[in-house]
């Protein structure tokens, strides 16, 4: 078995300083960390806005550093156009990546439209609008907060399963499940 190398990892899911009350990392400070470690890309996925991708990219792309760039993003249990208190407060989490161009442009309008239409609480996406700008994207799972892993630590295998699988029908080979790992109880029972 080949041994895996600090510069083989890229981080996928990462938070700056543009993720407010929950991101610690400046984006100076990221990649002079990512070049120091060897790493040749990182991704920026802030909760819910992209604020900081014309940065990110610009100085990454000066240090050597492949920029990949992606959004985490707030998908309502319903329709992003409802908005009744109670119900439609809830939200799961999901990080979106662009591949190309069209996964950009499609990652620019689900941000976009998250705010213009989908806000309640938080910038919030729908499956529809998903399924309608999938091109070019690669799904992950999420955190915690993700539906996925919400429905395993609510003892619903088969409705995470369920859920995965919609996600599966929406991305394609590019839907994976995230499993993370920051020595939490949680975390240890969805993995």
């Amino acid at each position: 078995m080949r041994e895996i190398k600090q510069s083989d990892f890229v981080h996928l899911h990462l938070h700056t300083e543009y993720s407010l009350l929950d991101g610690a990392c400046r984006i100076d400070d990221l990649l002079s960390r990512v070049q120091s470690l060897g790493q040749k890309a990182v991704a920026i996925t802030d909760h819910g806005v992209m604020y900081g991708v014309a940065e990110f990219y610009k100085k990454a792309k000066e240090k050597g550093i492949k920029p990949i760039i992606g959004c985490e993003v707030y998908v309502s249990a319903r329709s992003r156009l409802q908005k009744e208190h109670g119900i439609d407060s809830k939200y799961g989490h999901l990080i979106l990546l662009a591949k190309d161009n069209t996964g950009y442009r499609n990652l620019l309008k689900i941000a976009s439209d998250a705010y213009i239409e989908g806000f309640y609480y938080k910038p919030r996406t729908d499956m529809q609008t998903l399924a309608q700008y999938s091109k070019g994207l690669i799904a992950l799972s999420g955190c915690l907060a993700g539906d996925v892993q919400r429905l395993i630590l609510e003892g619903n295998t088969g409705g995470a399963l369920e859920k995965a699988l919609e996600y599966r029908d929406i991305f394609g080979k590019d839907f994976y499940l995230e499993l993370q790992d920051h020595l939490l109880e949680e975390d240890k029972d969805v993995i």
